[in-house]
């Protein structure tokens, strides 16, 4: 946590005597401990919390995203491997001839129907001031 090495601790417990005396030095190191303690399983509390806050999205998530990978892969064909064995290249070439099969054929002499020209709707005089 602190990244301390031993020789480093050697010094500091050095030091602690040296300020605090052999009297007080043992119950400084309790209260360090207990303290130390106490952060820590704060620490580990928060981030249990966390863990379970981020749980439940990322496993939607993942559904989801098995869900996406199942929707590309199935129009692809029965035949096809997986998506990690594919090239992206090919996974387009594939997908662009599925969706083009799926698509209903229009023939060249009907055209697409129009939607007549909206006329404006008649002024019958209401609201108006005169």
């Amino acid at each position: 946590m602190f990244n301390i090495s031993g020789s480093e601790i050697v010094i500091i417990l050095l030091l602690a005597l040296i300020v605090l005396g052999p009297e007080k030095l043992p119950d400084a190191l309790r209260r360090f401990g207990r303290v130390y303690g106490e952060l820590r399983r704060m620490s580990q509390g928060f981030q249990s919390e966390v863990r379970t806050a981020f749980e439940e999205p990322i496993r939607e998530m993942r559904e989801t995203a098995d869900l996406t990978k199942k929707a590309v892969v199935k129009p692809l064909g029965d035949d096809a491997p997986g998506l990690e064995a594919l090239d992206p290249s090919q996974i387009g070439q594939r997908m662009k001839r599925a969706f083009e099969s799926a698509r209903p054929e229009q023939s060249p002499a009907e055209p697409p129907a129009e939607s007549p020209p909206e006329s404006p709707a008649p002024d019958d005089g209401e609201g108006a001031e005169t």
